[in-house]
């Protein structure tokens, strides 16, 4: 039986992490959405456009490469932010949409992650879980995957960020970000990745039982 796995949640929330080794784990093709939103950004500046041009972010997520997502520039936190300025227009959304249920419609299945997978991308995914943990947490999280990396980030500005990120991507009018009526819910705040990802199997393996 098909299994496509919807992972949403906001910034930070581990729902990456945990999409990744999901995908593994079952041996299904995974996908972060949020890297077609990054690269439509990217790809207006590129171009020399304005985020705020929505003829500009339409037009360059009609064309989006998926070899393009590699680019390891999509991970920074200044790509995300400019990837929830392009993500509010209904047309970029439309335009991406028919990919990603183009992924989803693998034979096996596929594991999705995003901010729109549950309730819009795949509403009749068989797994849908909502990844949430606390600003703070979030904010700790990439504080210290800066430092990794060796980059001097402030944990404020990165407070800040996730704050006005979590603003926009639930109060635009196009796919807001929240969890769908039936989506399984898991808060990651205190839990590190090896307990999220345990938390997360047992959910997923209740629910698939359970259908």
């Amino acid at each position: 039986m098909t299994l496509i796995i919807a992972i949403d949640g906001p910034a930070a929330s581990g729902k990456g992490t945990l999409a990744r080794r999901i995908a593994a784990h079952f041996g299904l093709a995974w996908l972060d959405t949020g890297l077609l939103y990054r690269a439509v950004a990217r790809d207006v500046l590129a171009n020399g456009g304005d985020l705020d041009d929505v003829i500009a972010a339409a037009e360059a997520a009609r064309v989006i490469e998926a070899q393009s997502l590699d680019d390891p520039g999509l991970r920074g936190p200044k790509a995300g932010d400019a990837a929830s300025i392009v993500a509010k227009f209904p047309e970029v959304r439309a335009a991406l949409l028919d990919y990603q249920r183009a992924f989803a419609a693998q034979e096996a299945g596929a594991v999705l992650d995003g901010r729109d997978i549950g309730t819009v991308v795949c509403p009749n995914a068989r797994v849908k879980v909502f990844v949430t943990a606390s600003d703070e947490a979030r904010a700790q999280r990439r504080f210290l995957e800066h430092l990794g990396r060796g980059e001097a980030v402030s944990y404020d500005d990165l407070l800040a960020d996730i704050r006005r990120r979590d603003a926009r991507d639930s109060g635009r009018s196009a796919a807001p970000m929240l969890a769908a009526a039936d989506a399984l819910h898991l808060d990651t705040t205190h839990l590190d990745a090896d307990q999220a990802f345990e938390a997360i199997m047992q959910l997923i393996a209740a629910r698939v039982a359970g259908n």
